[in-house]
């Protein structure tokens, strides 16, 4: 089964002109069984994929529910929780990655980072500190070991960390516009058979070595274009991300304690 497994949609990312329906017929004309929808820290693409029926319309492509979490300290990770499951804090930008790993596992979910070699403040790689980035890297449970967007140099270092730390390898194309869609590939054995997050999830725990990724450079991004304004920008986006963080930390612990005291009452409703 062959995946896209970073995208990104007009209805969830407010830097992306692709509409999710177009998304879905660009992959399906180029071979494609299926997609994750990764929004910036936002599941508005997927929520209007299932409000539109589009499920219902393309029964045979399988779309998956991820999101790109903009970490505090750690760059963007993608992560995917089982089906049934949303949380309100992670559309919340800036949580520690410590904190978003020990969430995303304590619901049975599976992350790992985005681009890892990509430009800083958005890779692991490029803005947390290398005495803890071995820390994190072994919790993780998969690596994007390919992104379309990235240079060759930036994705043959993933695909090195991804056989280093012995994880499974996806590939993206990290599109925003519809010339990028389907530019990389995630293959998955046939007997994974994925339909649905839960079945990807039971697959990469299980045996998810077994994956195969890869693809085309795009070449055509503003940061490839423009490098010295994108750095700036980059600068800037550094000062509002931490001025951002500080913010929502209240915001984060009072999602956190309203998600758990909900846990601890529903426990004590099954035991009784």
């Amino acid at each position: 089964m062959k995946f896209d497994m970073h995208c990104h949609t007009k209805e969830g990312s407010v830097d992306a002109k692709l509409p999710i329906e177009e998304y879905i017929k660009i992959l399906i004309s180029k071979g494609f069984d299926g997609m994750m929808i990764s929004d910036h820290t936002s599941y508005n693409g997927y929520r209007y994929y299932k409000k539109m029926g589009l499920d219902e319309k393309y029964p045979d492509f399988v779309v998956l529910k991820g999101i790109e979490y903009d970490t505090l300290d750690a760059g963007h990770i993608l992560v995917l929780l089982p089906n049934h499951i949303s949380l309100k804090i992670l559309e919340i930008r800036w949580m520690p990655v410590k904190l978003l790993i020990d969430i995303v596992h304590h619901h049975g979910g599976i992350l790992g980072p985005a681009h890892p070699y990509g430009i800083r403040y958005q890779s692991i790689i490029n803005t947390m500190k290398q005495h803890k980035q071995m820390q994190y890297l072994k919790q993780f449970d998969f690596v994007e070991k390919f992104n379309a967007c990235e240079s060759e140099e930036a994705n043959h270092k993933a695909q090195y960390l991804a056989k280093t730390y012995n994880l499974p390898g996806f590939g993206g194309s990290d599109a925003h516009k519809a010339s990028c869609a389907g530019l990389a590939y995630t293959e998955f054995p046939a007997r994974a058979y994925i339909k649905s997050n839960n079945d990807l999830i039971k697959f990469i725990k299980k045996d998810g070595k077994d994956v195969e990724a890869g693809g085309t450079i795009y070449g055509k991004t503003f940061k490839s274009k423009a490098p010295f304004v994108f750095d700036v920008l980059i600068q800037s986006y550094w000062v509002y991300n931490k001025g951002g963080g500080l913010i929502n930390r209240f915001r984060h612990n009072r999602h956190l304690r309203k998600m758990y005291l909900k846990e601890i009452l529903q426990k004590k409703e099954d035991e009784s």
